[in-house]
């Protein structure tokens, strides 16, 4: 019996001195939790840089595989391409350079806040497409929905 319990105090001995072989994955869940909340948070956000204030409009979402150009016309009605300001004559040779180094034919939204004229978005609209690109759609804000 001395021998049992001699046996059984070193086996007891040696288990709590053996490396763990398990992994505690919560840690990682948590990190890519966090992770996945704050990109949730910032992906829309990082769109587009030029604020503007949107018509509301119930037309369908087009699809699309590859980001399309943008060309905003804010408040003042200065004309930007994505993010940096362009005059309107240099904005059609800067959308050939970029259509050039696009495998297909660059797709182009043209974003026109509320408060300009009609006719400044349309002068940049008929520029562009005079310019031989066909692939040029408005953008507006889908209307809320009230309950």
């Amino acid at each position: 019996m001395a021998v049992y319990m001699r046996h059984a105090k070193s086996r007891s001995a040696s288990s709590r001195h053996r490396p763990m072989s398990e992994i505690n994955i919560t840690p990682f869940v948590d990190v890519m939790l966090v992770l996945l909340v704050v990109f949730m948070v910032t992906a829309p956000l990082l769109t587009v840089g030029v604020p503007v204030d949107l018509p509301k409009a119930s037309a369908q979402n087009l699809q699309g595989s590859e980001e399309p150009l943008t060309i905003t016309v804010d408040t003042a009605g200065k004309v930007y391409l994505q993010e940096t300001e362009v005059e309107m004559s240099e904005l059609v040779p800067r959308l050939r350079a970029i259509a050039r180094t696009r495998d297909g034919e660059a797709r182009i939204f043209v974003r026109g806040d509320r408060a300009i004229d009609y006719g400044r978005v349309m002068t940049v609209m008929s520029t562009i497409n005079a310019a031989g690109f066909t692939k040029v759609a408005l953008v507006a804000e889908a209307p809320t929905v009230a309950n």
